[in-house]
């Protein structure tokens, strides 16, 4: 039994095995990924570069369960969810996942600390446990102290501070970041990376699209893509040292 266990422990993450994309319309047919393989393991902080094109936002929407492939298997925490319906996805989503996006999404009619409650709302979390938990998320990100101001009173860094601790309230298995700096300024992405890099450390599983070789090199595991297809994968031993720690 004990064996058991230790290979439940080393399973990844994520596992992706022979995933294809495919878009059709009537007159054309557009392959955005091609046969790829991907494993990322619990606590790694993975990278997805490449060109524009290149399939770096449709990779990031199938790990979001936001699309799901035409072709091969996707396992997230030891579940296979690429043949799950629409309103099975969205449960697995609420749950699991957490999502950063270059757009901050955060909706303009409510205030920093509504925005950060509303997946804890969706997710059915009481009253006095979510309003404990928003706060704890805003202190971490440094933001407690704007927490009755609208979105369109901060600053682009400050959203996307607020975006992170959203992103992080509901306790999810993995991170997604979507060119996460892309809309900031050096000196607020560069607040944004240290974050994410912060979080990395106290033992989150980040995805990040980006497309800013400065930034990738802060990940522990860097996907390249080309043409829809994997070009490389390459892994830190920071990874490894992560992991055993």
């Amino acid at each position: 039994m004990e064996g058991s266990v230790t290979e439940r422990v080393q399973e990844p993450l994520i596992r992706l095995e022979g995933v294809s994309r495919v878009f059709r319309t009537e007159d054309v047919e557009t392959h955005a990924l091609a046969d790829v393989n991907l494993e990322v393991r619990a606590g790694s902080f993975v990278s997805i570069e490449g060109p524009s094109g290149c399939g770096k936002s449709t990779l990031l929407s199938l790990l979001g369960l936001l699309d799901a492939p035409s072709k091969g298997t996707y396992t997230l925490g030891g579940q296979a969810v690429q043949s799950l319906g629409t309103a099975q996805r969205a449960r697995v989503r609420r749950k699991q996942i957490g999502f950063i996006f270059q757009g901050f999404n955060l909706i303009g009619d409510l205030d920093v600390f509504e925005n950060v409650e509303l997946p804890l709302t969706y997710l059915g979390v009481p009253k006095k446990e979510s309003k404990e938990r928003v706060a704890a998320a805003l202190e971490r990100v440094q933001m407690g102290h704007r927490k009755h101001h609208m979105p369109a009173q901060l600053s682009g860094g400050q959203q996307q501070r607020v975006a992170v601790a959203r992103a992080v309230v509901g306790k999810p298995l993995i991170l997604l970041a979507d060119e996460p700096t892309g809309n900031l300024d050096s000196k607020n992405g560069a607040q944004v990376m240290d974050l994410l890099a912060e979080l990395h450390r106290d033992g989150a599983t980040l995805c990040m699209v980006t497309h800013d070789p400065r930034y990738a090199t802060a990940a522990t595991q860097r996907v390249r893509l080309f043409d829809g297809r994997i070009q490389d994968s390459t892994q830190s031993e920071e990874r490894d040292h992560a992991l055993a720690g």
